[in-house]
């Protein structure tokens, strides 16, 4: 057997596809020295402790999700640009939004802090953190809006309480629906998680989120 090339970054994401198997708190080194096909002692020269693997975990899931964005770089100047219709416009966020999160690492990112934020503080404030990214890009969304039609109040609402609205609907669909999308890899334990994502998304979820946010909209906007 060759040499295997492995990092910190490597090891942690055997961590993480393992933590998505059986949980992060029945995982063992073992079964991360496994995955990785190299020795239990080998995960020494890279981490103190099992301790210290898990904090570095945590760190690298905070920084991926810090990548993570609702609206692109050009969403708030096609607004003031075009004024797209903005049903159409959440349909397309929604869209690529949750599709982003059929990829990996993000895909066991997500299922990790997902479930330890129940058991670790810090691991909740990067979830906090998530959660208010998501609501002040909406809000941003809102207010690009109501600066084009300046000439009428669109919403008849606080623009952060109609974000949150919104950012709540967003957020519990994206969850059930990544739920959704583990069942579907526990069910076809042969496709792996890598070949979940070769399969199609699943349309009927994100387009009843997209109809959801419509339907909270027309109650919103005058």
């Amino acid at each position: 057997m060759g040499k295997k090339n492995i990092s910190q970054e490597k090891i942690i994401q055997a961590f993480l596809a393992c933590s998505f198997q059986k949980s992060a708190g029945a995982t063992s080194l073992s079964d991360i020295s496994e995955a990785l096909d190299i020795k239990k002692a080998s995960l020494y020269n890279h981490f103190e402790s099992r301790d210290s693997m898990y904090e570095s975990t945590i760190s690298f899931c905070a920084q991926e999700l810090q990548k993570v964005s609702f609206i692109t770089d050009k969403t708030i100047e096609s607004i003031k640009k075009t004024n797209p219709q903005i049903q159409s416009l959440f349909k397309k966020l929604i869209i690529r939004y949750f599709n982003m999160f059929e990829t990996e690492p993000l895909f066991q990112v997500y299922a990790f802090v997902h479930t330890e934020q129940y058991f670790n503080k810090k691991v909740l404030d990067i979830v906090r953190e998530e959660n208010e990214s998501l609501i002040n890009e909406i809000k941003l969304i809102l207010q690009s809006y109501s600066e084009i039609h300046t000439e009428k109040i669109i919403f008849d609402k606080n623009i952060k309480e109609i974000a949150l609205s919104i950012g709540s609907v967003i957020l519990q669909q994206r969850d059930f629906y990544i739920i959704c999308r583990k069942d579907t890899i526990r069910n076809n334990p042969e496709c792996g998680v890598g070949s979940l994502f070769a399969l199609p998304s699943d349309d009927k979820l994100i387009n009843h989120t997209a109809k959801l946010i419509e339907v909270l909209l027309s109650f919103i906007k005058k």
